[in-house]
């Protein structure tokens, strides 16, 4: 064996296996280290990992719920306007009711209109309105000739007018008088005269006519009304 040899596996000083050790303790702290820090990096990757799956799965419901919320709009809108559109549908049957109506009733007062201008027209131009004229230019009251003419005449344009007066109340024959002259449309101050009575005893007749048919008090014009509508 060489000398070169020898020195090889000559042992260690003191000093060197000092260094040895520092070396060997240094080495093994970085080395844990290095575990340690790849180790931490990994929980973070896996913490982010994990997160950014959780995100996901967020998302993914948060849209599921977006979704499921989108149908339900559209749904309540679908049933919002098939309700609007029965709604429209009743509006419109209810209008076209209506308007049915309102042109019955327009044809109907133009009827009324068409036979009340005839009724005028065969009253004006019969001979006992021509002849109560010629009292009234003389100042003369009616008698019970030209009563009873007047009578036949009235109730032959309006039908069951004597009847249903007398069906409200039973009057007297000065009462039925003002009646007939007011549907033939005497004013009543011509009324006043053809009657042989004041014109305050015209109104006061009508005026109480009123209250006996109606059972409360009313105007003159309101009996008027009445007589004419027979």
């Amino acid at each position: 064996m060489t000398c070169h040899n020898i020195l090889l596996f000559a042992p260690f000083t003191t000093r060197e296996w000092f260094l040895m050790g520092i070396f060997l303790v240094t080495y093994a702290t970085l080395l844990v280290v290095a575990v340690q820090n790849s180790r931490r990096k990994m929980q973070i990757l896996k913490e982010r990992l994990d997160k950014a799956r959780q995100m996901q799965a967020d998302q993914q419901a948060t849209n599921q719920q977006s979704l499921e919320a989108g149908h339900k709009r559209v749904a309540e809108l679908q049933e919002l306007i098939r309700k609007l559109d029965d709604e429209n549908d009743m509006l419109r049957l209810e209008l076209e009711e209506k308007e049915a109506r309102l042109d019955y009733n327009n044809k109907v007062a133009a009827i009324e209109k068409e036979k009340r201008t005839r009724a005028d027209h065969i009253i004006f131009s019969s001979p006992v309105y021509i002849r109560l004229q010629d009292l009234l230019d003389r100042g003369e009251s009616m008698g019970n000739e030209e009563q009873s003419q007047l009578d036949k005449v009235i109730n032959s344009v309006y039908t069951g007018f004597t009847s249903q007066l007398f069906s409200l109340y039973r009057m007297t024959s000065q009462e039925y008088a003002v009646c007939l002259l007011i549907k033939a449309r005497f004013a009543p101050k011509d009324i006043a005269t053809l009657t042989a009575h004041s014109k305050e005893s015209v109104a006061s007749t009508r005026s109480r006519l009123f209250h006996k048919v109606f059972q409360r008090k009313g105007s003159t014009k309101e009996w008027d009304d009445f007589v004419l509508s027979i």
